[in-house]
């Protein structure tokens, strides 16, 4: 199929899938369908392991969509599809550059779709039947819509004729999600990459390009190498000191001083807010003094040893700061926050392994980011893929820890285990459950293309 035979199906298919509808098992189905043209029509494009595990996780994202519909199963579709349609059209850009280039066509497809020539076929007509329709069809409809409009003001029976009976169609509605659909496949199958992101390209790879250059080159204009190395040494000297006495105290104050429970809450955020800004400070000051001379520098031994201590030392915090969420849960149970906590800390010890192996191997700053965009993905898929609230009522309700009725109504996906606890601790009508109840059963009486799957599955 050509791009515009493409653009044109898939406007029809979402029409059909999302006209009065909501988003369920439709956009699931409109994803699957995006996956499988791709798979189809470029598959000569297919040339490494990565395009099929990209098909893999966006068609699972697509069942996990249908199931649960909630924000993370929406984000797994969407980033697992233009991740592949970017990795097979574009495969040697790096993917870091989709999500400008998303909101860029975002904006541009507004007036590009009226560059006809980028997306449309030659006017010209070859095909005889196409020829006999644009004449004994086409035009004929037109003259005759035109002189109907004229004629249904001049004599209102003539009107009467054809306009006295109604379809159940909402037009307006129709003409909107028809258009919707438009742009969104416009913008997918005919995205515009700029020239600049090309040129930009290199400065996202994982190698130095010109060794010899960037062995000489200094951050400041007026340092030299060797007071821009001895000025990076003192400061990491410094702040590994710093970092050893903020360990101290941040682990005293967390293990050893006693703290009143109405702020235990407040007090451990807090805490784990300072660790948060303190990794990413630490991130920044490893890409500060090696995205350049010293990853080559003979000279800059000590340099990185000390930046290597930078990176031990942060890890001890990131563990400190586990060990005690942990002890949080033991006491308190989970909740969404603590699992984030958790999520957030390991993204952060795998940002600093590849922050030493920068280091160690010579890579360039970009090498960080191109791998931490995959472990992101990577957690947006799992936050989709597991039911969370399930996993968060089952551990509380096992331990006897976060039960309070009005947390675990809270708690999405969990409506079995939670009726079931309520019931056998006769808390049934003694909360009200009225609003999520009747969410329930407003999902139960969507129709198929509306649903998300997970409901019309409880067991009553």
């Amino acid at each position: 199929m050509k791009k515009h035979q493409i653009i044109l199906a898939c406007t029809g298919i979402f029409t059909l899938l999302f006209y009065n509808q909501s988003p369920g098992v439709n956009l699931s189905i409109f994803g699957v369908i995006l996956t499988l043209l791709i798979s189809y029509f470029f598959q000569e494009k297919f040339v490494d392991r990565s395009h099929l595990i990209l098909v893999i996780t966006s068609i699972l994202s697509c069942f996990a969509f249908a199931w649960y519909g909630d924000a993370a199963s929406f984000f797994a579709l969407a980033l697992s599809i233009l991740f592949l349609q970017f990795k097979t059209h574009d495969g040697e850009l790096k993917v870091v550059q989709i999500f400008p280039l998303v909101f860029l066509n975002g904006i541009t497809s507004l007036g590009r779709v009226f560059l006809f020539s980028q997306w449309l076929p030659e006017r010209k007509i070859h095909n005889d039947f196409a020829k006999k329709l644009v004449v004994f069809v086409v035009i004929p409809v037109i003259f005759l819509g035109l002189f109907f409009i004229v004629y249904s003001f001049g004599s209102n029976h003539f009107s009467s004729l054809f306009t006295d009976y109604t379809l159940d169609i909402d037009v307006f509605q129709l003409i909107i999600i028809t258009i919707l659909g438009f742009y969104i496949s416009f913008s997918f199958w005919n995205y515009w990459v700029p020239d600049a992101c090309y040129e930009f390209n290199p400065k996202l790879n994982n190698e130095f390009s010109d060794v010899s250059e960037v062995k000489n080159q200094s951050t400041f204009s007026f340092l030299d190498l060797d007071f821009e190395r001895k000025s990076g040494e003192i400061t990491l000297f410094l702040l590994n000191i710093m970092l050893l006495v903020f360990i101290g105290t941040y682990n005293y104050e967390q293990f050893f001083e006693a703290a009143q429970k109405t702020n235990l809450s407040a007090d451990i955020h807090e805490r784990v807010n300072a660790v948060i800004f303190s990794i990413l400070m630490a991130v920044g000051v490893i890409l500060f003094y090696f995205k350049g001379g010293f990853n080559f520098d003979e000279k800059a031994t000590l340099l990185k040893k000390l930046a290597k201590v930078w990176i031990a030392l942060n890890v001890i915090l990131i563990v400190s700061a586990m060990i005690k969420n942990t002890e949080y849960v033991s006491f308190y149970g989970l909740t969404y926050k603590r699992l984030g906590v958790y999520a957030f800390l390991i993204l952060a010890i795998i940002g600093l392994v590849y922050s030493l192996l920068k280091i160690t191997k010579q890579k360039t700053n970009a090498y960080l980011v191109n791998q931490m965009v995959w472990y992101f993905y990577g957690t947006i898929l799992v936050c989709s893929f597991i039911n969370w609230g399930n996993l968060i009522t089952n551990y509380n309700i096992s331990v006897n820890k976060g039960v309070e009725p009005r947390f675990l109504s809270g708690l999405n996906f969990n409506d079995d285990e939670r009726r079931e606890y309520f019931k056998k601790n006769n808390l049934d009508g003694k909360y009200p459950e009225s609003a999520r109840e009747e969410m329930i059963r407003n999902y139960k009486n969507n129709s198929f293309l509306s649903k998300a799957l997970y409901y019309d599955f409880l067991n009553h």
